[in-house]
């Protein structure tokens, strides 16, 4: 006999995934957007190399709203995915594997991630 009014295990609505996961995730998801990013840059190179009209036809797309939304964006998943990377490499080496250590290191690369899109923004002169 099983009770069907039980929540599964561990109930999502309730349960609260610690930062670790949540960055593991993000550290996915920032990786799959990176490798689009990187074919829309590869594009936006070759367009480049075609001359001074291919380019002009595309580079109206990045210097748009929607644009400067999606650079940005690549700019902090780029940052994001290097300041986790860094993270994973000391624990490659048995480095930083304390609850307490493993917190302060996520907390440090989302505050890093953040400063490095920043400053990387308004020194590019696109902010």
């Amino acid at each position: 006999m099983s009770n069907h009014n039980q929540p599964v295990s561990p109930h999502l609505q309730i349960y609260r995934l610690p930062l670790t996961a949540i960055l593991s995730i993000t550290h996915r998801l920032t990786g799959v957007f990176l490798a689009f990013g990187c074919m829309l840059l590869v594009w936006l190179l070759a367009a480049a190399a075609q001359g001074a009209e291919s380019y002009e036809a595309l580079a109206p797309h990045f210097q748009a709203w929607y644009g400067q939304i999606f650079m940005l964006g690549f700019l902090f998943s780029l940052y994001l995915h290097f300041c986790n990377g860094i993270r994973h490499l000391f624990w490659d080496v048995g480095y930083g594997f304390e609850l307490e250590t493993v917190d302060l290191t996520a907390k440090l690369a989302i505050v890093m991630t953040l400063v490095l899109t920043f400053v990387t923004w308004l020194v590019g002169g696109a902010g």
